[in-house]
């Protein structure tokens, strides 16, 4: 069974301009591991801890010929930088990988290097999935900037086209918890959350009036991009103060209400970051 959701992968080509962007201008606590991930993996990898949600990993290609950052050089070629990968946790993955085959989900051989299996974004609705055993990252958290005190991720949005499908391979087909479909009339939208047990959650979205300013957000997206992972959704006590300061750091505030604040995804890397009030 899926124990959690401990973490996504942003995929990146300039490492030490994320690394800043978020340590500096976020305040998140952020942990390197190039020096052992470059060697093993072939990329460099970092990630951001937190409290609270599931964390941001950092990627970035290194090694033209090890399997990882050809994975990663091929998304940044198609897509550009972005949200790449989503991990998810199980006690045993291969043992897990077989009953995910069983339920019609398309999971990969095992990738030389990997300490999990792939499942490919054709039978998740443009959604890379990692399934890696249960406690994958255990680094040493550091001190949170606490002018912030930004959460990990709360949520992932999930733009699909067809919401009752997306239902039946998050809920029925990976397993867990998912709430029923509920429409939204003020965001234009359909919508559905799924809890897996830890970390945050994963919000299905998809249109039924594009007349509303979020769903024709959603339908851009679908457009451009095709279904995957919309945004990042993390949470902080008060988000005008918060959007004071991170312009006052340098980042560009596409949107700020009382509820929440849109950071414009040129300066997070692809990664539309929504920060939403506690």
């Amino acid at each position: 069974m899926i124990t959690g959701m401990p973490r996504i992968a942003i995929a990146v080509r300039d490492f030490d301009k994320i690394i800043t962007t978020f340590r500096d201008q976020f305040g998140m606590p952020v942990i390197d591991i190039s020096d052992t991930s470059v060697e093993s993996l072939g990329a460099k990898l970092a990630m951001c801890v937190p409290e609270g949600g599931s964390n941001i990993e950092i990627m970035c290609p290194e090694i033209a010929d090890a399997p990882l950052s050809q994975s990663l050089q091929r998304f940044l070629d198609r897509h550009g930088e972005g949200l790449f990968a989503m991990m998810l946790e199980a006690p045993i993955p291969d043992d897990e990988a077989e009953v995910l085959l069983e339920r019609g989900l398309n999971v990969l051989p095992l990738m030389a290097g990997a300490g999990g299996r792939d499942i490919h974004p054709n039978s998740t609705h443009g959604v890379l999935i990692r399934v890696y055993p249960v406690n994958s990252f255990q680094g040493q958290k550091e001190q949170t900037d606490e002018t912030l005190s930004l959460s990990g991720i709360t949520r992932v949005m999930i733009a699909v086209r067809d919401i009752d499908q997306a239902v039946a391979v998050y809920g029925t087909k990976l397993g867990m918890p998912i709430d029923p479909v509920i429409a939204n009339n003020e965001r234009g939208v359909k919508s559905a959350l799924c809890h897996p047990p830890t970390g945050g959650m994963i919000e299905l979205v998809s249109v039924a009036n594009n007349n509303q300013t979020f769903a024709k957000s959603i339908e851009t997206f679908l457009q451009s991009r095709g279904e995957g992972m919309f945004a990042l959704v993390l949470e902080t006590q008060n988000c005008h103060k918060t959007a004071e300061v991170l312009s006052q750091r340098g980042l560009t505030i596409a949107t700020v209400t009382d509820e929440a604040i849109e950071i414009a995804p040129v300066d997070t890397f692809g990664a539309l970051i929504r920060i939403e009030s506690k």
